[in-house]
């Protein structure tokens, strides 16, 4: 329940208004309400794309395409910064606690922060590379943006596991 109110405000169709392109995260939402057994919300990741690239006429060209993955990009940009902010806070309440504990333990809040800094980094080298591998070509902008979803839902799902420990 409270993972579909967290995600409630990204449900709303977006117009992509330069591509003529209209996005919805609606199938990337009933996923991860859905996700039971073995599946993770890496599956979930490319589902409303995918379902904006078949749905609009556009879709299939470059420019659609890329305004489809954007548009589940900024879905899994906003959850992951969610997740970040409830993680730092735990993190921050750990280190508070440890501290009036009197304890000299390494900040977790710091390793976190540092953490994600690196992964930041990370994920746009990787999707640097992706890109390297279209020679330049017209497909790069789609492919960096696909790798830049993929690696951002994955990190999610890291921080999301988190918070069910």
């Amino acid at each position: 329940m409270i993972r579909a109110l967290v995600l409630l405000p990204f449900l709303m169709p977006l117009p992509l208004a330069a591509q003529g392109i209209v996005y919805s995260d609606a199938q990337t939402q009933s996923c991860l309400e859905d996700l039971s057994g073995d599946a993770t919300m890496t599956d979930c990741a490319g589902l409303s794309s995918a379902a904006c690239i078949a749905a609009n006429d556009a879709g299939y060209t470059t420019v659609g395409m890329g305004g489809c993955l954007d548009g589940e990009l900024q879905f899994w940009d906003a959850f992951l910064n969610a997740q970040y902010q409830t993680v730092l806070k735990r993190a921050e309440d750990s280190d508070a606690e440890m501290k009036e504990l009197g304890a000299t333990v390494p900040s977790t809040a710091d390793a976190l922060v540092a953490m994600q800094r690196a992964w930041i980094s990370f994920r746009d080298e990787a999707c640097a590379y992706e890109r390297s591998l279209w020679g330049g070509g017209t497909g790069g902008g789609p492919a960096t943006l696909q790798c830049l979803m993929e690696l951002t839902a994955d990190q999610t799902e890291r921080l999301s596991r988190r918070l069910g420990e």
